[in-house]
């Protein structure tokens, strides 16, 4: 009997050529789509599921996707904290709620079209995550928070692969090839969030004080949440040097500005770290290449274990705009070590 796969089909070039692969490997492959709300639907999944010839399925997860990711991402706004909700549905609906459903209709695996390979490793008895082939398109970082159990269960045909091998298979199977890229938060339209924000939590959103680094009262701001480390347009402050967002403080809605300059940190704390070559660093230091945004430049480093699931990362050059709630993410060579959540910097 062959085995059985489930492909993630967004009706996306990626995941239809993911697919196309898999059957020509020989496995029984059918698609499973994700409708988490009035941004997504099936239409062009099904209709590459009929190209194919194979069976899809829908699962509905707006409930699901509202209660885990949406109001996740409001609650980190209103926090001061900058949201990473592309990280957190990875964990909890794509390879959580989406896996489980296709293991469920019979599938050993799951497989989608990001650029990333996920291999088993005997002598450490793991599945480890490696950078793809493509590094312009390498979307490894989005796997750091991942479990063993997960990890498992995925397959990801187009790891070793460059897009633009990708297209031209498609246009070899008659598969969608134009489709644009997706955005990079699939609920926000257009990437306008503070629209998004005040839609859902106007109320909330209370004005404030904007002060300097020694507590000087230079403005006032429209609420917290419209404002993120490293901002310089949209402060409304007339000064004789360009200012830039340092920092939140929630629990006095002040947001603090400064110069440039003092953007830039040598470390950072994180905590809900996962390791995925290991379990745990076992008390000792690790250099690492460690990037602090997904389109950021990994920098040389130094992982310090805290507590069990806190790390310290000292930079060997400051990095800018460090901003507390996205992910610290950390390498060695193309392998992904893991990550964490950033905390803190200085």
């Amino acid at each position: 009997m062959r085995e059985r796969i489930a492909v993630a089909l967004s009706g996306g070039v990626d995941s239809a050529v993911a697919a196309a692969l898999l059957i020509e490997r020989g496995y029984d492959v059918f698609g499973v789509t994700m409708l988490l709300g009035d941004f997504t639907d099936d239409v062009e999944a099904k209709q590459v599921a009929r190209t194919l010839g194979i069976l899809h399925f829908s699962i509905d997860l707006r409930m699901t996707f509202k209660s885990k990711i949406i109001d996740y991402f409001l609650k980190e706004y209103l926090c001061g904290r900058t949201p990473n909700p592309c990280i957190v549905c990875n964990r909890l609906i794509k390879f959580g709620e989406l896996l489980e459903f296709a293991l469920k209709k019979g599938a050993t695996h799951l497989a989608t079209g990001h650029y990333v390979r996920v291999e088993y490793d005997g002598p450490r008895g793991r599945f480890l995550v490696f950078k793809a082939a493509d590094a312009a398109k390498d979307q490894s970082y989005m796997f750091w928070s991942l479990s063993q159990e997960q990890l498992s269960r995925l397959k990801m045909p187009l790891g070793l692969l460059k897009k633009v091998d990708i297209r031209s298979m498609a246009e070899e199977r008659d598969l969608p090839a134009k489709k644009l890229e997706s955005q990079e938060t699939c609920f926000i339209s257009k990437g306008d969030y503070r629209s998004f924000l005040l839609a859902k939590v106007r109320e909330e959103i209370l004005p404030g004080e904007i002060v300097d680094e020694k507590g000087g009262v230079l403005g006032k701001h429209k609420g917290l949440p419209f404002y993120t480390i490293g901002q310089r347009r949209g402060l409304g402050l007339a000064h004789p040097t360009p200012l830039y967002v340092l920092g939140l403080r929630p629990e006095e809605n002040v947001v603090v500005v400064g110069e440039e300059r003092s953007l830039y940190k040598t470390e950072l704390i994180a905590s809900g770290v996962n390791l995925i070559p290991f379990d745990s660093l076992k008390g000792r230091k690790t250099r690492v290449r460690a990037k602090v945004r997904y389109k950021v430049k990994e920098a040389e480093a130094i992982l310090i274990p805290l507590e069990i699931d806190r790390v310290k990362i000292e930079f060997s050059i400051p990095q800018r705009a460090i901003a507390p709630g996205q992910s610290v993410v950390f390498y060695q060579n193309d392998m992904l070590l893991g990550g964490g959540v950033i905390e803190s910097a200085k």
